[in-house]
């Protein structure tokens, strides 16, 4: 064999249309750039800077504590843990789940996405997304060898699916129908007389439905709702969610699914196959954590109201107008004239002010002409944010830049 001899390893062909996630490729430039002394400021990723309940971490520790808390844990999570996830639901959402069958501890809900693509999905199969959307839904269909079939959301609907066009479009391959509300990128809501007709349609067609819904305890104006609450739903949907966002526990990786028994045991015949259980320890401090009651939620809300603040008027000093009502950690706002999309001024306010904001591209076409702002950064962050924005434009209205900002 020659020294300069390297191996070719082909990638399977499940990849050939997914290439690695946006923010992975994202967060490792601007560390780069960071390291190379840029400084810059992230509005980009909702990953909650704030630390769980001091409760949360002193359950961690006190099990983490105890000699027999380290061997492996049931694929199943414990009966505490599911016993916990049941009480939230029903205390928050007024549904009644059977912790032994009904529900599914996940390490993430984003793990959850991809064991319920390989469970339900293959070749022939079509998967209904949003577009805009979480760009891993495109990526589970994508691997999964399923067809994906975009469906529209635009301001003008309220970033809701029209559910009648899409009944006159060929329905006959499609198995899966994601759905998440309160909508990320968008912030938008939808309640119960959507998520009522959401589920007729999926009735009216045989479509699973899967609701994503990470966002409902975070900025929303209205009480949290569950599809699961909507009479029927049981039969034709699922739902994942999340202590990432609600509990500020985003790198613990505790999510559920939630839903009819056998769906549940046909998702554990896949999961069983591909992890453990999670840990004990982060277990115990979930249950810790979902025992939490409303004040920690109005707290936490507090917190983000303030960021939203000046969030909002960041977006404002580049000549945006986000629209009022947004729910979740992101504020989505159209992009001004004189840039071409979302990329051109994510990429010029990251190269001339040193902040990022996430083009709102990355979450499909519909997204082109908007950026998201993310509220994971304390006030002293965002107040330096503003500033260098507000700087930024100063000096191209001074220099006469070719790019159109509007008057204040």
């Amino acid at each position: 064999m020659t020294a300069d001899f390297t191996m070719t390893i082909p990638i399977a062909s499940r990849l050939a249309h997914t290439g690695e996630y946006y923010f992975s490729r994202k967060l490792r430039e601007l560390a780069a750039l960071n390291a190379a002394g840029a400084n810059i400021i992230s509005l980009g990723i909702g990953s909650p800077d704030l630390p769980p309940h001091p409760s949360v971490v002193e359950a961690l520790a006190k099990s983490a504590a105890l000699p027999n808390a380290h061997g492996y844990q049931s694929y199943q999570g414990t009966p505490a843990l599911r016993g916990a996830m049941a009480d939230f639901y029903q205390r928050h959402y007024g549904v009644a789940l059977a912790p032994a069958t009904e529900i599914l501890p996940l390490l993430g809900s984003k793990e959850g996405l991809m064991h319920i693509g390989m469970t339900f999905l293959e070749a022939g199969d079509a998967v209904l997304i949003p577009n805009p959307g979480y760009p891993t839904y495109r990526a589970v269909a994508e691997i999964c060898g399923a067809e994906v079939r975009e469906y529209d959301l635009t301001a003008a609907s309220g970033w809701l699916p029209d559910l009648d066009a899409l009944a006159q479009t060929d329905l006959s391959r499609v198995k899966l129908m994601l759905v998440n509300y309160p909508h990320m990128p968008t912030g938008a809501a939808a309640g119960l007389p959507f998520l009522t007709r959401l589920v007729e349609f999926a009735k009216a067609h045989e479509i699973l439905l899967v609701h994503d819904n990470p966002y409902g305890f975070i900025l929303n104006e209205t009480p949290p709702v569950s599809l699961l609450a909507v009479p029927g739903a049981r039969e034709v949907a699922i739902e994942l969610n999340s202590l990432s966002k609600s509990h500020n526990m985003a790198g613990w990786r505790v999510g559920l699914l939630a839903g009819r028994a056998d769906v549940i045991a046909d998702v554990l015949r896949f999961k069983s196959n591909m992890d453990s259980g999670m840990f004990l320890p982060v277990q115990q401090a979930a249950v810790a954590a979902l025992a939490l009651g409303n004040d920690w939620f109005t707290e936490l809300n507090a917190t983000y109201r303030a960021r939203r603040t000046l969030v909002v008027a960041l977006l404002r000093a580049l000549g945006c107008d986000p629209a009022p009502g947004q729910a979740g950690l992101f504020i989505w706002a159209a992009v001004p004239a004189g840039f071409a999309d979302g990329y051109a001024l994510s990429d010029a306010v990251l190269a001339e002010a040193g902040v990022f904001i996430t083009p709102g591209g990355i979450f499909g076409s519909n997204g082109n002409g908007y950026i998201r702002a993310s509220l994971c950064q304390p006030e002293g962050l965002l107040r330096e944010a503003l500033a260098r924005v507000q700087e930024w434009k100063k000096e191209r209205r001074a220099e006469r830049s070719e790019v159109s900002l509007p008057q204040e």
